[in-house]
């Protein structure tokens, strides 16, 4: 549990930092990115498995491709339902999400974490 509380704020960091450069997407405080960062862990856990299977074909013509654009959409969703946070439109979403992935990389490495 600890080591889930720990992820959650190092990706919150990420989103924090994320949304403060990238335009047309921000967040309000950290207390928000807080929020993005644990609803972004139960939709990827919840929502994004049933997004996978549903684009399975598409998926698998773009090589794989197109799980960015369900990355994006997870994005698209957390930004609907928290207030505070928001990304202008899919492609801000599909930036959003290759940033979050590439700066969370670096946080967990940073602070020796690891994926459970």
């Amino acid at each position: 549990m600890r080591n889930y509380i720990v992820q959650i704020l190092v990706n919150a960091i990420a989103v924090f930092l994320i949304a403060k450069f990238l335009p047309g997407a921000g967040v309000e405080g950290f207390v928000t990115a807080v929020w993005v960062a644990f609803w972004l862990s139960v939709l990827n856990l919840l929502v994004k498995p049933i997004l996978v299977i549903l684009t399975l074909p598409i998926t698998i013509l773009t090589l794989g491709l197109f799980l960015l654009i369900v990355n994006a959409i997870i994005i698209s969703i957390a930004d609907s339902l928290i207030g505070g946070f928001y990304v202008n439109g899919i492609f801000v979403a599909l930036i959003f999400s290759l940033l979050l992935s590439v700066v969370q990389s670096f946080l967990h490495s940073l602070f020796g974490l690891k994926e459970d």
